[in-house]
């Protein structure tokens, strides 16, 4: 998808900037590509550099102010600048920058999740800074997190919804300032022990850090006399991207990830650590293709054009 834009805080007459993607999905940790197409104005211009901002649409909570939710920009890279654009010159800047490692994915299988990224281009000229053209980002997950998705719709687990929420989980390495929470509905096998399975990937290089969070159901005698409290259990686990070694498969792996945090069988907050081309998943994902992915892949672009829209019309005010 292109977006075309005059850049409004340089006048009438000032040069256009065109972003464009290249085709596909990208991969956390990959390469990004594509080019900046421009078009001077009416008259020369210096142009003193070219950048890119990865953002995303993120949740935020306050227990004073309740819910909300705001533009996070997480990376940033400069792929041009320096140089004299003249009037009604056409030119382009190719560029290839990486993305991180913990980049939230925004679909499954072609199938949107709900998550919103973009990438803003901005234009720096003689003083002047436009950031006036903004892409949707679309980020595929890598092959250990499609197999992990795989192995828990093999075991019944069901898609609910994801988003991205601001602020840090403990105990983890996370690097960026928010994090991907998928929810997951149980299968019959759990139902009576937990409400949901919150998932979140933190990738680095050389693994896959799995986080999940079960929001447990109260029995008669929880959380105090009158009962039917519920707690959170979370566990850490760690599997290297090619995958689990020796016999075990990615669905028994994920099976006694689940089983230790439903049953709590380890410490809380426990962290167990496991030892590029895995399974593709699609079992998880086949519940958003129902019901319920029809109402997120509406949501999501709706989503997409507040967003996209908001920003354009901050741009031009």
């Amino acid at each position: 998808m292109v977006f075309k834009r005059l850049l409004g805080s340089l006048g009438v007459g000032g040069p256009t900037v065109d972003t464009v993607l290249d085709p596909g999905a990208a991969r956390p940790g990959g390469t990004l590509s594509g080019r900046v197409r421009l078009v001077g104005g009416t008259a020369d211009h210096d142009v003193e550099h070219v950048a890119l901002e990865l953002v995303a649409r993120v949740e935020t909570e306050h227990e004073e102010h309740g819910d909300g939710e705001g533009v996070v920009v997480f990376d940033r890279h400069v792929v041009g600048g320096a140089f004299r654009l003249a009037a009604g010159e056409e030119t382009s800047v190719p560029f290839a920058v990486p993305l991180p490692w913990e980049t939230p994915a925004t679909e499954l299988h072609g199938q949107p999740l709900g998550i919103v990224l973009g990438v803003r281009t901005e234009l720096a000229v003689a003083g002047a800074r436009d950031k006036g053209d903004l892409d949707p980002l679309t980020v595929a997950p890598l092959p250990a997190q499609e197999a992990v998705l795989e192995a828990l719709g093999q075991l019944g687990f069901g898609f609910r919804s994801a988003d991205l929420e601001y602020g840090r989980i403990g105990g983890t390495g996370q690097q960026l300032p928010f994090y991907q929470e998928v929810e997951l509905t149980p299968p019959p096998r759990y139902a009576h022990q937990v409400n949901e399975i919150e998932l979140t990937f933190l990738a680095v290089p050389g693994a896959l850090e799995v986080v999940l969070e079960a929001d447990k159901r109260g029995g008669p005698f929880a959380d105090g006399p009158g009962g039917h409290g519920g707690h959170d259990a979370l566990s850490r686990f760690t599997v290297p991207h090619e995958g689990p070694s020796g016999p075990q498969d990615w669905n028994t792996l994920v099976d006694g990830w689940i089983q230790e945090l439903v049953e709590h069988r380890a410490s809380y907050g426990s962290h167990a650590v496991y030892g590029h081309e895995s399974g593709v998943g699609a079992a998880v994902v086949a519940g958003a293709a129902g019901i319920a992915g029809g109402m997120v892949a509406a949501e999501v672009v709706d989503e997409v054009g507040d967003f996209f829209e908001g920003d354009s019309d901050d741009g031009e005010g």
